[in-house]
């Protein structure tokens, strides 16, 4: 039995999409028509089409991503239902983001009628010494990038996270906290979180104080305080939530010769017209995750950039998710460390 078309108007009415929607859809390669007539280029849809045009349908009123829908509409049940997995999981962390902003948002309108209460962290000296070492490579100047320039302290029940970025890559570390007082977090200037990184020195606990406007470390007998910056850090949680196609494990020195391979190549930065060297980092099928596309991937970066980043480890993990998304390196011996990498257009 043949199939009956449905006009583009007839098929929107039919899924409940917009005929706009319907040509978007067409366009991006998701969802195309039957037939498309050569001469009036009017787009007919099949009988057996309307199902999933519906499903669509479901799928973009919740949030769910483009390429996630074609692989919903393309692939097998499992592969389906895989995606609806991965998505719900970012459904529930972008709600917990919600609601710890709005939980901000809260404490903000809540100083407006009583003072701030006072947050206190005791942390371990040569920890929080090495988290600030492990992030600070990323940290602009206060001058360059003013808006972001510091690290910024998230103090949490058990843990302090630290974080740096100068946009272009972005570096994370975790030091062990105990927290007398309310959740908090301070972006502290660049130069104020290098001083309080020389009070570190030969102690062996310290503590921090958020109070305010200011910021207090005290170390071996020493004080320093100092203001802290009142710019708006970043989303730094939803910047690191990466899902990954690719997984290599090598040591620095393969790296090294990775980068090298391609001889120097030299890119000039649209923004601000600094030159810098970059690095191709390939990622073959034997290096999918499970799930993944087997083919070959190909990230160009900033190699100073990864190679700042990887310092002074001899074993490190790169995750590749594509060829212009960013790229994460992490480290065997650091699981509390790492660090993203925004890639290059050569």
């Amino acid at each position: 039995m043949e199939s009956t078309l449905h006009s583009i108007g007839e098929a929107a009415r039919a899924s409940g999409l917009s005929v706009s929607a319907l040509r978007f859809y067409d366009g991006a390669g998701v969802f195309a028509p039957a037939v498309v007539d050569p001469h009036t280029g009017y787009r007919w849809y099949a009988d057996e089409q309307l199902p999933d045009a519906r499903l669509l349908a479901r799928l973009r009123r919740v949030g769910m991503p483009l390429a996630g829908i074609v692989r919903i509409l393309t692939g097998s049940p499992a592969e389906g239902r895989a995606e609806l997995e991965a998505h719900v999981r970012r459904l529930e962390d972008g709600l917990s983001d919600a609601r710890r902003e709005l939980s901000v948002v809260r404490a903000v309108l809540d100083s407006r009628e009583s003072p701030v209460p006072q947050t206190r962290l005791t942390v371990p000296a040569a920890r929080l010494a090495a988290a600030l070492d492990a992030v600070r490579f990323a940290a602009p100047s206060d001058a360059a990038v003013p808006a972001v320039a510091g690290i910024f302290l998230d103090a949490e029940d058990g843990v302090l996270h630290l974080v740096a970025t100068d946009r272009y890559r972005l570096a994370v570390a975790d030091c062990p906290a105990v927290l007398d007082g309310p959740a908090a977090s301070a972006l502290l200037p660049t130069a104020l979180a290098d001083a309080a990184r020389s009070l570190l020195v030969d102690a062996d606990e310290a503590e921090l104080v958020l109070d305010g406007g200011r910021f207090t470390v005290r170390a071996a007998g020493r004080e320093l305080s100092g203001e802290r910056s009142d710019h708006d850090f970043p989303d730094y949680r939803r910047l690191v939530r990466l899902e990954p196609t690719h997984r290599l494990a090598l040591t620095a020195d393969q790296l090294r010769s990775m980068l090298a391979a391609g001889g120097p190549t030299t890119v000039t930065r649209t923004q601000d017209g600094v030159d810098f060297p970059v690095g191709a980092v390939t990622a073959t099928a034997a290096d999918a995750l499970p799930g993944a596309s087997p083919a070959e991937l190909l990230v160009h970066v900033n190699r100073d950039f990864l190679l700042e980043a990887v310092g002074g480890a001899d074993q490190l993990v790169l995750e590749l998710t594509g060829p212009i998304a960013p790229l994460a390196i992490r480290f065997p011996s650091r699981e509390d460390t790492f660090s993203v990498l925004m890639p290059t257009r050569r």
